[in-house]
């Protein structure tokens, strides 16, 4: 596979991770409260009231989900307009600014998350980073290589 395949196949795989980060955004407020989750409210509860969680703990956690929901949509559109642009312009810069942000949250967001004793967000967080940084890595060299 030549490095134009490996490109736009690079390019293809962030816009589908975006794509799906703005779908799971766009859900979470509809179905953070579901039944489907209740294993997970429980076990954030646990975390924090190893006694057993008010009642009101449980809508809490539903209405932060939800304004998550709602961050990530955001973000997930501005990845997927910076990867757009990447691409058009084969910057490598814009390449670099997406790892640093990626950079910088994932070690924040793992460490609230332990800190939490929350084992699920930190391995989701390790499934996001090792989809999106490696493309990234690939393309920032890639294109750092073609402009020099």
């Amino acid at each position: 596979m030549g490095d134009s395949r490996i490109r736009k196949w690079a390019v293809n795989w962030l816009l589908l991770v975006c794509a799906v980060h703005v779908a799971v955004g766009a859900l979470l407020p509809w179905l953070g409260g579901a039944a489907l989750f209740d294993g997970y409210h429980r076990s954030i509860e646990s975390a924090f009231w190893p006694g057993g969680a008010p009642v009101e703990a449980r809508g809490l956690q539903t209405w932060w989900i939800a304004l998550f929901g709602a961050t990530i949509q955001a973000m997930a559109l501005f990845m997927f307009a910076l990867v757009k642009l990447a691409d058009r312009l084969r910057q490598p810069s814009i390449w670099l600014w997406l790892i640093a942000g990626l950079a910088l949250w994932g070690p924040q967001d793992m460490l609230v998350s332990l800190r939490a004793d929350c084992w699920a967000h930190v391995a989701a967080d390790a499934f996001a980073l090792a989809l999106m940084l490696p493309p990234l890595l690939w393309l920032w060299l890639h294109d750092r290589r073609a402009t020099a």
